[in-house]
């Protein structure tokens, strides 16, 4: 039976000179006849912790914790899936004949998706919009992947707000992001690090194993990319 998965993917730290470690690209999957009941759940789960605004990394705090670590576990116990791919930024060879940096971010976007598409199944694929050229680079890498999926039914930008679930893509890789660079700044953002460590049982500082759906992390060897 054929089925229809949606993608919500987003970035972070991905720009060439934001002086950033690593660059990571991510998405959230669910089936499309379950959007409707997440985006529902987490909408009244804000209601209950009075949240106000985005789901975002960057205002994991103290106040707000008790809804961040509840929405992680639900996360855990649903059928939600995730996905990053991480980039060591200092081992991306920019001396190469013929190199650019945006041919770049899209060969990563194809490797976030490629390898995990189900060919038999049809995909609607969500980016987060981040400024005035995002549309162009959905045009160009709806073109690159139409090239070999075609069950892509959507690829389209859309903004955060739009979306309790594009924001869960963000909160998931933004603690990614912030435990791969050692920081500990804020008490409940690292709580809530080693909540998805144990729910997940990963240490996120490597790659899961291919074959892992619920939380998978791919490690980009830009040596074997050469």
């Amino acid at each position: 039976m054929n089925k229809t998965f949606n993608y919500y993917c987003d970035e972070s730290t991905h720009l060439e000179r934001d002086s950033m470690p690593y660059m990571l690209i991510s998405y959230v999957c669910v089936p499309i006849n379950q959007v409707r009941a997440h985006s529902a759940y987490i909408k009244r789960l804000k209601e209950k912790y009075y949240f106000k605004g985005e789901i975002k990394w960057s205002n994991v705090s103290k106040s707000q914790y008790p809804f961040y670590s509840e929405l992680i576990e639900y996360f855990f116990g649903m059928d939600i899936n995730f996905r990053a791919v991480v980039i060591e930024k200092k081992k991306i060879d920019n001396t190469k004949e013929g190199f650019s940096y945006d041919d770049f971010y899209f060969k990563m976007y194809w490797q976030l998706l490629y390898h995990k598409m189900d060919l038999e199944h049809s995909h609607n694929i969500y980016l987060d919009i981040k400024d005035t050229c995002s549309a162009k680079k959905i045009e160009k890498l709806g073109t690159i992947l139409k090239v070999h999926f075609d069950k892509i039914r959507t690829i389209q930008p859309i903004h955060s707000y739009e979306s309790n679930l594009m924001q869960l893509t963000d909160l998931l890789m933004g603690a990614i992001n912030y435990n791969l660079r050692g920081l500990n700044k804020v008490i409940a953002k690292t709580q809530l690090i080693e909540k998805i460590k144990k729910q997940s049982g990963m240490a996120l500082d490597n790659s899961t194993r291919k074959s892992e759906n619920k939380f998978n992390l791919f490690f980009i060897d830009l040596n074997s990319e050469k």
